[in-house]
């Protein structure tokens, strides 16, 4: 089928060019998150059809997390939900190397002063699921710094063996298979908008 020149397909839709795009991916393990790699390394744009405008991601898993990943070509847009001011929840699930208890739910919402002097914290904690040697937790943070989960966890010496994101505010991963890519829908977007309009009315009356 010969494709209008000034247009092309995503998830089977027409996207004029130009058009700004909002795609969300179900990023697997062990893919890094850019364009290209120095180490020739996979990354996430292997999963994106060949035709699709440049689009970058809101944000970054690294190469051993998984799950939701926006991706736009709108920079401003991007910049929005990335601002500190925003403060959209980021939801992750995360498999450790023990049984947690409450003490440990505690240390990680109190959070731990790094030696570089960022505190890192999370918003909410609760167990979704334990086993005989490891538990899954729900954690919630309400900002993004470098490898957050990780060097948390780490200050308690605790291993993380799984890292999955499952959620940016509203926007759920939902039942998106892993490497598939698909737009946000136009009351998905309207949702992460309003969502960030309410966060910046709530910060203005701080």
């Amino acid at each position: 089928m010969n494709l209008p020149a000034d247009h092309i397909a995503v998830d089977g839709k027409w996207v004029a060019a130009g058009e700004k795009l909002y795609l969300v991916l179900n990023k697997p393990r062990g893919l890094v998150t850019t364009a290209s790699d120095e180490r020739g390394r996979k990354t996430v744009y292997a999963f994106l059809d060949p035709d699709t405008p440049f689009v970058a991601p809101v944000g970054r898993l690294d190469k051993a997390s998984e799950g939701l990943l926006i991706l736009t070509n709108d920079s401003e847009w991007s910049a929005r939900v990335l601002a500190p001011e925003t403060h959209l929840d980021k939801t992750y699930h995360v498999q450790i190397d023990r049984v947690a208890d409450a003490a440990l739910l505690e240390a990680l919402i109190q959070g731990v002063r790094m030696n570089d002097g960022d505190l890192l914290r999370a918003k909410e904690a609760r167990i979704v699921r334990e086993g005989r040697r490891n538990t899954w937790l729900e954690v919630v943070l309400d900002e993004g710094k470098n490898r957050h989960i990780r060097r948390m966890f780490d200050q308690f010496g605790v291993k993380v063996l799984r890292l999955v994101r499952v959620a940016i505010g509203p926007q759920t991963l939902g039942d998106l298979a892993k490497g598939a890519v698909r737009q946000l829908t136009d009351a998905e977007k309207h949702a992460l908008d309003r969502a960030m309009d309410r966060a910046r009315e709530k910060g203005s009356f701080r």
